[in-house]
Formats: structure tokens, C-alpha cells, sequence
């Protein structure tokens, strides 16, 4: 007999006491209509923006991400060659900059990766460790690629992923809802917006 899903997968993390947020690749490519990546919504943009204004006033560090390749996409690998889109990523072209509403003020780390985990091949496990960081709230796009990556990634190397449900976002509601639902039951925790705004 196959045990219900919550038995097998009911346990939860808790919201440390040194939390950092970490926005993925809040760019210009997700948000700019007629761009191949546009997800078609601002939505989660505009919650990512509340969560950072909540971070910032609670002096909890920030980080961002944002993706760029060398010339060629010579640095992405099969990535690159396996995501079309990834190409107008070359260089630090329009589509590459991260949104105003989100933009990184003065001594905050904007971490430039070629992979969907923000750890993969980047300083920010060191970074964090060095912070002695213990949670990481985290925000941005994908929902089923860069922050899923992300969240799997930051609970391997320790911290707990705490994803913003409403700052977090994907070009199709099935993946979306369904990398949710697996990053809630194996990888991290999901919170609602003003859940993790109380909390910071």
C-alpha cells in the first residue's frame, strides 16, 4: 500500500535567525513583451519587490542574480545549446539587466551565473557561509528552472530554502504550480508573501 504523500513528506524546516533573499534573474527578458522568455505577468515581480523592500528595512542581506554569457555562449555549455532564448543573453545586452523596480542599491552582491542554480559555478555558498547565513528567502523566475535549481541546491549546501509563493514565477501555471508543490514537500519550504514579510 502506498502511504499518503503528507505522512511520507509532512516535515517542515523552520525560518532560521540569519535569513538572506536571494532574487533569480529578475531581468528584462521575462518582463519585456514580445521577448521569447516574456512570462506574459508582473505579478511576481511586483510581490519580489515588496519582499526586497521588507528585506532591505530589516537589514537582511540581498543578493541578485542575473544570467550573461561570454561571446558565443562559449561559457554555457550544452545549456546554451539546449535553450534557444539563452543566446539574446550574450554580452550585457537590454534583455540582461535586472528590472527597476528590483535594481540592486549600493552593497548588494549581483551575482552573474551561465546555469540555473545560483550556486553552480558562483561565490555564493562561500558568500553566505561567510555571512553565516541559516535561511534563504528566495524570489524570482523561474519557478520550475532557476528557482528550483536554487532551492535544491541551497538545501544541500545547508541553508533553508524559504520560497516566496507570490514572488516567484513561470511562463506555464502546470509547471509552475507543480515545482511548488515538489519544492514544499522535499526541498525547502513555500510561504506566502505576507507570511515572509511578518517574519524579515
Amino acid at each position: 500500500m502506498t502511504r499518503p504523500h503528507e505522512e511520507v513528506f509532512g516535515r517542515s524546516l523552520e525560518f532560521g535567525e540569519r535569513p538572506a533573499l536571494i532574487l533569480i534573474d529578475l531581468m528584462r527578458a521575462y518582463f519585456e513583451p514580445g521577448a521569447e522568455l516574456y512570462m506574459g505577468s508582473r505579478d511576481c515581480l511586483d510581490s519580489a519587490a515588496r519582499v526586497l523592500s521588507a528585506a532591505r528595512a530589516a537589514g537582511v542581506p540581498v543578493v541578485h542574480t542575473r544570467v550573461a554569457f561570454g561571446p558565443g555562449g562559449v561559457d554555457g555549455g550544452l545549456f546554451f545549446r539546449k535553450v534557444a532564448p539563452l543566446r539574446h543573453l550574450v554580452g550585457d545586452g537590454p534583455l540582461g539587466e535586472l528590472m527597476p523596480e528590483v535594481a540592486p542599491e549600493p552593497g548588494e552582491l549581483v551575482i552573474v551565473k551561465q546555469y540555473a542554480s545560483a550556486f553552480f559555478g558562483t561565490s555564493l555558498a562561500s558568500t553566505l557561509t561567510a555571512l553565516r547565513v541559516d535561511t534563504l528567502v528566495i524570489a524570482g523566475v523561474s519557478t520550475s528552472g532557476c528557482v528550483r535549481a536554487t532551492a535544491v541546491d541551497g538545501i544541500q549546501h545547508g541553508f533553508a530554502p524559504i520560497v516566496v509563493r507570490q514572488a516567484v514565477g513561470d511562463r506555464d501555471p502546470a509547471p509552475h504550480q507543480a515545482n511548488l508543490f515538489d519544492i514544499q514537500a522535499k526541498y525547502g519550504e513555500v510561504w506566502d508573501e505576507p507570511d515572509v514579510i511578518a517574519r524579515l
